[in-house]
């Protein structure tokens, strides 16, 4: 399945800001051919051949092969931080919303799994100035989290000794669906997302 067809929880990549189509073309050209060969191995010869362009066609929207991967890095970071932080500043008690964060992150990654791989595995990838603004973006991921960890500590739904670390674990287990979620296997997105934030709310406390 390629990655214009991957679901993400049941909805299509958010990659409709990428115009025109010749750039979105690129872009998703990109994403799989990193997912599937790694960004140093990937030349801009095969993002083109994918996309159905010539090398030179794609120069015309991207500067360089870091720039592709740069601006798929901060749209996928910029999705994470928009499902996290919608779900930190929804209705409901901090395990409600711990729960719902989980299981719609986890979504995330399983149901994208190909653009969530490249995005949270090629960080090393960037250079100094597109690295520092995507850690950036994930110190927010990391405190969107991590506030509705210190809520529920807070109001004694959490029994939650160290929070930093275990903000820590729980964006680690549902960033790891990524690289192993199998489209055919036997979990839908949906079930993996409801099991994870289950498991989640076992490790803080929640419920005790």
């Amino acid at each position: 399945m390629s990655t214009a067809e991957e679901t993400a929880g049941g909805e299509m990549p958010p990659w409709a800001e990428v115009t025109p189509d010749a750039a979105r073309r690129l872009l998703v050209a990109a994403v799989e051919a990193f997912a599937e060969r790694g960004y140093h191995a990937t030349t801009t010869r095969d993002i083109a051949g994918r996309a159905g362009m010539s090398p030179a066609a794609l120069y015309i929207h991207y500067k360089t092969k870091e720039e592709l991967l740069h601006r798929i890095s901060r749209i996928g970071h910029e999705k994470a931080l928009d499902i996290l932080r919608t779900a930190a500043q929804g209705e409901g008690s901090a395990t409600e919303r711990l729960a719902d964060a989980v299981s719609s992150f986890v979504r995330w990654h399983a149901g994208g799994r190909t653009t969530a791989r490249v995005v949270q595995y090629e960080l090393e990838s960037l250079g100094p100035a597109a690295r520092a603004e995507i850690i950036a973006l994930r110190r927010q991921v990391d405190a969107e989290v991590r506030g509705i960890i210190e809520d529920g500590v807070a109001s004694g739904e959490f029994d939650v000794p160290d929070v930093p670390g275990t903000t820590l674990a729980v964006l680690s287990l549902c960033i790891d669906v990524a690289r192993w979620f199998n489209l055919n296997g036997p979990r839908t997105p949906d079930e993996v997302g409801a099991l994870y934030a289950d498991l989640v709310l076992r490790m803080v406390g929640a419920g005790k």
